[in-house]
This record gives C-alpha cells, sequence and structure tokens, in this order.
C-alpha cells in the first residue's frame, strides 16, 4: 500500500532524535494528541492507572467534532428497533461515565427519535466543562492551544512528538502515544499506511448550526417525534429549489437542544464549487468547506423561518468553530473492520466495543441508512492498532475501517469505547512492558469490564 498525499504539500515531518535548538517541554508516560470524546476517554483512563499523562490539544478547549464540529450528539449508544419502542442502550463503559456526568450538568437531553433508534442532543459547553472536570479530576497535564508538527521515530517506533504553538516549538517525549486526533495526524508523520475512504472517496463534511427563538410547540406539531424530517419537508425544499434557493440536501435533520426554544441543524451539505469533493485534510477544500458551509447555514435558516411552522422568527445562534468532519486518514491495521462485519453484526472474541449504529453515509447527493436492526457488530481491538508501527494506538474515527463500516463505527458513543480501550492498552503495555500489538486482547477486556463496559 502507498501512503496518499495531498498534492502541493509537504505532509511528512520526521526525525530519529529530538532535533536542535528545540527544547524538550516535558517527559511523560502518556501522550495523546486530540481532546475529542476518544482522547479525554484515553486520558483520563491512563491518568487513573497511575501513569503521568499529557493531552495536546490545538484548540483550547476539549470535544472535537461533537463541540467545535457542533455534531452536539452521542450516537451509537441505543439499539435500533424494528418496531421502535423504549430506547435499549448497550454501550456504556467510559461513555456511560461521560454521559452521566454532563446529564448531571443539565447537559443533556432525554433520547430522541432518530429514524429507527435514539440518539441524544448535548450542550456543547457543558461538554467542554464536563471534559475539563474529567480531565483534572484524573490529573492530566493538558496544553491547549498546540499543534503537532511533527514526530521522533527510533526506528519504528514513536518516542515523542514535535509542537508548534505562538511561543514557538517545542517537543514531548513519552513511553507510548494515543493518536486521537482523528485524522491520524501523529500515525501520518511518520510515513505509516493510511487511505481515504473508498479509493479516495470520503464522506461529505457538513456544518452544523443552531437555531434560537423557536415556536417549540408549533415547531414539533408539524415535524413530528423524529428528528429526521418527513417527506413533506423534502417536498418543501423541492419547492424552494425551484423558486431561488440552493438547497443541496432534501432530508435534513432537526434536533431539540437543551436550551428553551433551540434547536441544533444539521442540514448542509459541503462540495466544491463545481460539485467535487472536499478532502480537508488539504487546507484549502477546508477553507472552501468552512466558507461555503456558513452560506449555506443561512440559505437552510432563511427556508426554515419562510417554510416551517414555529421557526418564523427564529434566527440563527452560532455555527461549528470548523466544518463538522465525518472522514479523513484511515489507518492501515492489524485488523481492519470490514463492510460484511457491520452489515451481518460480526461477533468477536477480541472485541473492545459494541456498535449498534446504522451505515450512515453522506456521500454523493443523498445520505444512505443501512439499519442493524435489534442488534450490533463488535468492533476489534486490532483495528486501533497500526500494522507496522511501535508505540503508538489510534483512538477516533481513523480506526483501520472499511467506507461504509467506517461511516457507522465513526460516532461519539464508539468513540469514547476506543479511548477508554486505548488508555487501557497504554496501561497494560508500560505494566507489563509489552508492545502494543503483543498485548493480550483478553486483559483489555477484563479492565474494561471492571470499568463497565459491555462486552460480547
Amino acid at each position: 500500500m502507498t501512503t496518499p498525499s495531498i498534492p502541493g504539500w509537504q505532509l511528512l515531518s520526521r526525525t530519529s532524535a529530538v532535533p536542535d535548538n528545540v527544547p524538550v517541554l516535558a517527559e511523560v508516560d502518556v501522550l495523546v494528541v486530540g481532546g475529542g470524546a476518544a482522547g479525554v476517554a484515553a486520558a483520563t483512563v491512563a491518568a487513573e492507572a497511575g501513569h503521568s499523562t499529557m493531552l495536546v490539544e490545538r484548540y483550547g478547549f476539549c470535544g472535537g467534532a461533537a463541540v467545535a464540529g457542533m455534531s452536539s450528539t452521542i450516537c451509537g449508544m441505543y439499539l435500533s428497533q424494528q418496531n421502535l419502542g423504549t430506547p435499549e442502550q448497550v454501550v456504556f463503559g467510559f461513555t456511560e461515565r461521560f454521559r452521566s456526568a454532563i446529564a448531571e450538568r443539565r447537559g443533556l437531553t432525554p433520547p430522541q427519535i432518530y429514524g429507527k433508534t435514539y440518539t441524544v442532543t448535548h450542550d456543547p459547553l457543558k461538554w467542554r466543562e464536563t471534559a475539563d472536570q474529567f480531565l483534572e479530576d484524573a490529573g492530566v497535564t493538558c496544553l491547549f492551544h498546540s499543534a503537532v508538527t511533527g514526530v521522533i521515530v527510533d526506528g519504528n517506533t514513536y518516542t515523542g512528538v514535535i509542537l508548534e504553538s505562538n511561543a514557538g516549538s517545542s517537543v514531548v517525549l513519552a513511553k507510548r502515544i494515543v493518536d486521537a486526533s482523528g485524522d491520524a495526524a501523529v500515525l501520518a508523520r511518520g510515513g505509516y499506511d493510511y487511505w481515504f475512504g473508498d479509493d479516495g472517496t470520503i464522506q461529505n463534511p457538513t456544518m452544523f448550526f443552531r437555531l434560537g427563538n423557536v415556536d417549540m410547540e408549533a415547531f414539533s406539531d408539524f415535524w413530528g417525534p423524529d428528528t429526521i424530517s418527513p417527506p413533506k419537508v423534502s417536498d418543501l425544499i423541492d419547492q424552494a429549489n425551484e423558486h431561488g434557493f440552493t438547497l443541496p440536501r432534501r432530508k435534513i435533520w432537526i434536533f431539540p437542544s437543551t436550551r428553551p426554544g433551540e434547536l441544533m441543524v444539521n442540514a448542509t451539505r459541503l462540495t466544491g464549487r463545481n460539485g467535487e469533493m472536499l478532502n480537508v485534510i488539504n487546507p484549502s477544500d477546508f477553507t472552501e468547506a468552512e466558507i461555503g458551509g456558513r452560506h449555506q447555514v443561512r440559505s437552510y435558516a432563511r427556508f426554515l423561518a419562510e417554510s416551517i411552522p414555529g421557526l418564523k422568527e427564529s434566527f440563527v445562534v452560532d455555527t461549528g468553530v470548523e466544518a463538522g468532519i465525518r472522514q479523513t486518514r484511515t489507518i492501515a491495521g492489524m485488523t481492519t473492520l470490514t463492510n460484511e462485519d457491520v452489515v451481518g453484526c460480526v461477533k468477536r472474541s477480541d472485541s473492545i466495543c459494541r456498535s449498534p449504529w446504522p451505515i450512515e453515509l453522506h456521500s454523493g447527493d443523498r445520505p444512505k441508512l443501512h439499519w442493524l436492526l435489534d442488534d450490533y457488530y463488535d468492533v476489534p481491538y486490532g483495528a486501533l492498532v497500526p500494522a507496522v508501527a511501535e508505540g503508538i494506538i489510534i483512538a477516533g474515527r481513523s480506526l483501520s475501517a472499511q467506507h461504509e463500516a467506517l461511516a457507522s463505527a465513526r460516532v461519539t458513543a464508539q468513540c469514547f469505547e476506543y479511548g477508554h480501550a486505548a488508555g487501557v492498552a497504554a496501561h497494560l503495555s508500560l505494566e507489563g512492558d509489552l508492545a502494543i500489538r503483543d498485548l493480550d486482547v483478553g486483559a483489555i477486556q477484563k479492565q474494561m469490564l471492571n470499568r463497565g463496559s459491555a462486552l460480547s
């Protein structure tokens, strides 16, 4: 396999030793890069096991796609059901710890209908505060406003990263690294294999936004109980497009938030000016997605105000800090989660996470939903472990998975559990002086079960 590249950009930045004139900022047992769901879980678990742990995040807060991208839902906890009834939660562990903690802050809605399953909507500000509390209580050293620009690799073993901030460059050395960047940003800089989606085709980014000043009673009476738009809304979008609007998605999703009179809207589909796919690893594409996304937000907000009862006086509260990113790099792992594994709801002896979430593929003209009715599949530990590199484990949406499999496996509840597994793996690897790839999966599972996870 050849590692793909973005034309016009130098991707790799690798050295075998600390560069001259770059100070060593810290030496830690575990370094976690990225403060999304997976990163918060991994850092908390590693620190609670007694290891000196640092979390590096490029923004000034944790949350990743859930907060900076404002996806604002914890998807993947509940079974899909042929005959929708009471929500049945099947994912627990760190996912449940975080869910419970943010609910205690009144930052989480009750379960909401999403097609044939349920999800919950969270307050992004309270998500940040909840993450802060977890990390502080565990004794994690957090370093915000810092980005990885290079890596230190001894042979095949990652031993540190080069950071850049407004203060300049520095180095953090680590015995184990968890790449929870969501983009495999650490692994890629070492030159190890990854791919983009299905022969380069990846899922479209989106731009989430919130609407305030909503007449919730009038809206709910028209929209109905499902957060996925009813057919009559798709018809209204078609009519609007015939009269001058440019609304690329006919099927849109709207979730009541935790705040009175407020909705969280997932409606946009971001492509290039000529309809081409955008890969946000490329900053040019990312820029186009951001600017185009804000244009689409205004178009959809105007359509909603003019067409949907209860939204006449609504206004845009805010958009995501960044476009909502569904997919970038996928690592070449020891094990790859296949499309057939997901569709067949395959159970595995090396499982570190259940996933009942449908294949939710945002690629092309319309979203594709394939429901896993009354069942779930298992995600294997080897999907987090690079095929070659040592001293590093992946946690988050860049796990080793085929294109449609990733469209299910990438969501928040599962990312919490990937981070949970990565934190346990880092701990056991250090404790036993073992390579991450050589760990007994049963030992990882035992610790996860002791921490409340549900595994097959």
